[in-house]
């Protein structure tokens, strides 16, 4: 585990015209001029004894987003209402040993596999290797100690042209939770001007591995004033297919046409419309919990996966990524043991996610889209979480 720098306080401002830098040791910061700002404050130690920083990303607009270094949560996440009104639409908690202790991965930065790997296996380049089971008899989200749990390293705190923007690195040893290589991970999270939050990861090894890393924020457009499930959301996911899971929520190799099935958002369906059919599928999640195979991707390309409406507050929420799946998952497992951020209690279908990513099980899967990543190559991978009214 990479440890931090005991530094002195990060705080960058910037107008159009001036800009105000003071770095903490060990952190570059560029001396471009743009629009927002970003500031660091203390977020507690890790119960091993790390110091996690919270960085805040504000733009021009009031929008801002908090990261942690700590599993590069996203602790919170503003979007405008269509009053103007700025709310947190993100799930989680307000202090770090929640976060530790008691977390469905609110908000983390999930590698080095996101979703789930079947029985914890699976073979490469002849070897077969074996991960933590954590998830019944499967592996989910990188194991006991995924890239979620982790406290990763500040390159970089600055103020771009393209708005205020956290650069955050990790070095995944070999052999850590099973997967073999020393891979180097780097992870840019940019708060635009458009009240977007761009996530970018790029990633190498020095030997043959399988790599699929997302972002698993929890989302509820209604906000911590309004709160209440997220049924009456409106959701549209640009896919025609999904695949088919078992009773583990492992895929079972094909990709299935939604039409005629639960599974139909091509138009844009409320959450709840259809989540309480007796459909097998969606009774072996207890809500939707799939992969959707995502129509318009094309390789390195970004493409609108989704969107998300709710009517109260008018808030909108769009997807964008490069990746060829998004897994759409209702908080099927919230129940109401977990008290948040505000007070809010989390009970069933208390927010739902948008993992832009590569498809579950891909390893085991030789159908699917190819996850794995040579010391030849550069894995790149972009999600984008955009905000508008209605």
């Amino acid at each position: 585990m990479l440890t931090k720098t005991h530094s002195p306080a990060l705080l960058v401002k910037a107008t159009c015209w001036t800009i105000l830098l003071v770095a903490e040791v060990g952190t570059s910061v560029a001396r471009d001029v743009g629009p927002g700002s970003i500031s660091r404050s203390a977020f507690g130690q890790t119960s091993g004894g790390i110091p996690v920083a919270l960085y805040t990303l504000r733009n021009s607009k009031g929008m801002e987003a908090k990261i942690a270094t700590y599993g590069g949560i996203v602790t919170e996440l503003t979007a405008p209402d269509r009053s103007g009104h700025y709310e947190d639409v993100v799930l989680g908690y307000d202090n770090l040993a929640a976060y530790q202790t008691d977390s469905p991965y609110f908000g983390a930065l999930i590698g080095r596999y996101g979703n789930r790997i079947a029985h914890g296996t699976f073979t490469l380049d002849g070897h077969q290797y074996t991960l933590a089971q954590n998830n019944g008899p499967n592996s989910l989200h990188g194991g006991k100690v995924g890239f979620d749990k982790v406290v990763w390293t500040v390159s970089k705190a600055e103020v771009t042209p393209n708005g205020p923007q956290l650069t955050l690195t990790y070095l995944s040893r070999d052999g850590e939770e099973g997967y073999p290589g020393n891979l180097t991970v780097t992870a840019v999270y940019t708060l635009t001007e458009d009240n977007a939050l761009r996530l970018e990861y790029t990633a190498t090894t020095d030997r043959d591995t399988v790599l699929n890393l997302t972002q698993h924020s929890y989302f509820n457009l209604r906000g911590p004033q309004r709160r209440g499930d997220i049924l009456g959301h409106v959701v549209q996911i640009n896919a025609d297919r999904f695949t088919p899971v078992d009773p583990t929520l492992i895929p079972t190799g094909q990709l299935s046409s939604v039409t005629g099935t639960p599974f139909d958002f091509r138009e844009g369906v409320a959450i709840g419309a259809r989540i309480g059919v007796q459909d097998p599928q969606v009774l072996f999640a207890g809500g939707y919990d799939h992969n959707w195979v995502l129509s318009d991707h094309r390789a390195g390309e970004l493409a609108l996966d989704a969107t998300a409406y709710e009517p109260d507050s008018g808030r909108i929420l769009e997807v964008l990524s490069t990746e060829p799946g998004l897994q759409f998952y209702t908080g099927n497992f919230l129940n109401g043991s977990i008290t948040g951020k505000y007070g809010w209690r989390y009970t069933v279908h208390s927010g739902f996610t948008m993992e832009p990513q590569h498809f579950p099980d891909s390893p085991n899967q030789p159908g699917f889209p190819s996850t794995e990543l040579k010391p030849d190559q550069t894995y790149h991978n972009t999600i984008v979480y955009r905000f508008k009214v209605h």
